[in-house]
């Protein structure tokens, strides 16, 4: 699955030789719902990501089916009622960093990213907030933003309505290392 992502990420940011690629050492990206009758929380461990710091562009890769949720039963509505991942299997973003960083000086900066999220075979351009933070040759890439349901076409059946928010946050905290060769 990593090597899929890599080669997935480094397709949409190949072409520049001198390029300083880095790739996901540890990620999480986790969701939250908070509805009247019920709260719904997830966390994925394996997304793929790759940022070319000479540019500032950043490709995300997900499954789906990766995350992991309290209970099973949730786990098995997102996947087959609410996201249909065996028919829109991945999620992935694809954006460039728009503030100039030295990515060689350690600090944090904020930072916002412009791009293309699909999520449920919609792809929608939104523009991210987040955070950089530099330090001992890693970048470790934080961000939190909301997805609102209907802007993906992801539909909440009346029956339901109740136990999921129309809008869910979600937060990114990922960290990255240099890409070596395998």
């Amino acid at each position: 699955m990593k090597t899929i992502v890599t080669l997935f990420a480094l397709s949409l940011l190949a072409g520049r030789a001198t390029a300083q690629l880095f790739t996901a050492q540890t990620t999480e990206t986790s969701f939250f719902s908070k509805a009247p009758l019920e709260d719904i929380s997830a966390i994925n461990r394996k997304i793929g990501v790759v940022m070319n710091t000479s540019t500032g562009d950043i490709a995300v890769k997900m499954q789906m089916t990766d995350f992991s949720f309290p209970n099973k039963l949730m786990q098995e509505h997102f996947n087959e009622n609410y996201l249909e991942s065996d028919k829109y299997p991945t999620a992935t973003f694809r954006g460039k960093i728009q503030e100039l960083i030295d990515f060689t000086k350690p600090g944090s900066y904020p930072v916002t990213v412009k791009g293309t999220f699909d999520l449920h075979g919609v792809k929608k351009e939104r523009t991210l907030p987040g955070t950089v933070t530099v330090q001992a040759g890693k970048i470790a890439l934080t961000s939190e933003f909301t997805v609102a349901l209907a802007d993906h076409r992801i539909e909440i059946p009346k029956l339901v309505f109740q136990k999921i928010a129309e809008v869910i946050s979600v937060k990114n905290t990922w960290a990255l290392v240099p890409y070596q060769r395998q």
